[in-house]
């Protein structure tokens, strides 16, 4: 017990415990104007998720990593089985078939196949670098994982085939792909960028539109959530109107506020300092996956740092983006501050993946 404690890499957790503290401040604060339909509240679901995911990571913080290479292959087809059986029997929850209701709380299978996709194609480029030629382990990584992103555009989910682009691209160019092979990845990414736009739904059309032509595309409509965002982050000034003092968040001019534009209620809350607070601990956590990356025992280990770090990395800039009026409105949870379960426990969970393989360094370097 005292050797995993000595090995936990504490620069990356404590950013991800203050993180989700952050979150539960919010979202206590944000609970209180919101209607009690009876049940228990956003706040108190949260720190159920909390308490599940914290147990997930320590489980995957001590269960070694390299096990998921043996798995990837089952881990692959069961993720594309699961996608299949929310196309069909999903529950639908604000436009998106992407649900599964599981005792009095509801799962979204795309969390889980963020993970499992990065796990695969570590799994897939570590051993397949050798037996195919680049091009041809470029095209087998474009249909294997077009096959994840399709069906999740088929929900549809324009947020998460977003997030699942950027770990397919991050984890590509990252293994070396020449730039010769470049032009591949643009004629996919407009294949399936073109094929999205039209499983889009109107709405979710709209939320683009609105960013192109700002301000002139319907602003009681689909820009009006993306116009109450500016306005709460800018009326926040440098240190906040204070926790539960948001305007903007607590009379329910904000909509989303505990999940898509958690930001937002931050900002207005907790002023520039907080903003700037939690983009900082953001920073300490990418600084310390790149250095388990760097410092990984093994090719896989350092591929999946790098897709997680892709995760983190789209999630984060999209979020951000289209809270301060810069990216279309998706959908996609702010990691560790959004309200969501199925979000919270695969991200932790991935936390504890991170630690074990930094563990695995550590006891390489004592071994030498």
């Amino acid at each position: 017990m005292f050797n995993r404690i000595i090995k936990t890499d504490w620069l990356l957790l404590l950013p991800t415990l203050l993180l989700m503290v952050i979150g539960l401040v919010v979202l206590y604060s944000i609970s209180m104007a919101m209607p009690s339909n009876g049940g228990l509240s956003i706040f108190w679901r949260q720190i159920i998720f909390a308490l599940v995911g914290i147990v997930a990571m320590l489980f995957f913080s001590s269960t070694d990593y390299q096990i998921f290479k043996l798995k990837s292959t089952p881990i692959y087809f069961i993720t594309i089985a699961a996608l299949i059986v929310v196309l069909v029997f999903g529950i639908t929850i604000r436009g998106t078939s992407g649900w599964i209701g599981v005792g009095f709380f509801n799962v979204q299978l795309v969390e889980v196949a963020k993970i499992s996709m990065i796990i695969f194609l570590a799994s897939f480029i570590s051993q397949k670098k050798m037996e195919l030629g680049e091009t041809g382990r470029l095209i087998a990584s474009i249909v294997l994982c077009g096959i994840i992103i399709l069906l999740v555009i088929k929900q549809p989910d324009f947020g998460s085939a977003m997030v699942l682009v950027g770990i397919w691209l991050g984890m590509t160019i990252i293994s070396g792909i020449s730039f010769k092979r470049m032009g591949i990845i643009v004629l996919a990414g407009m294949i399936i960028a073109t094929f999205s736009w039209f499983q889009l739904q109107p709405y979710q059309k709209n939320r683009v539109l609105s960013l192109v032509k700002f301000g002139v595309v319907d602003p009681q409509g689909s820009g009006y959530n993306v116009i109450q965002s500016m306005i709460a982050v800018g009326s926040g000034g440098i240190t906040g109107k204070g926790v539960g003092h948001g305007s903007q968040s607590q009379l329910n001019f904000l909509p989303e506020k505990h999940t898509d534009f958690i930001f937002a209620s931050i900002a207005e809350e907790m002023g520039l300092v907080g903003s700037f607070f939690v983009i900082g601990l953001y920073g300490t956590m990418f600084y310390r996956m790149r250095k388990i990356a760097l410092s990984a025992p093994d090719n896989f280990g350092y591929l999946i740092t790098v897709g997680i770090m892709c995760m983190f990395l789209v999630h984060i800039l999209e979020n951000i983006g289209m809270n301060i009026g810069i990216m279309p409105v998706t959908g996609i949870p702010l990691p560790l501050l959004s309200y969501g379960g199925s979000s919270l426990v695969v991200i932790l969970a991935s936390i504890g993946i991170l630690n074990n393989i930094h563990s695995k360094r550590e006891t390489v370097i004592q071994t030498e």
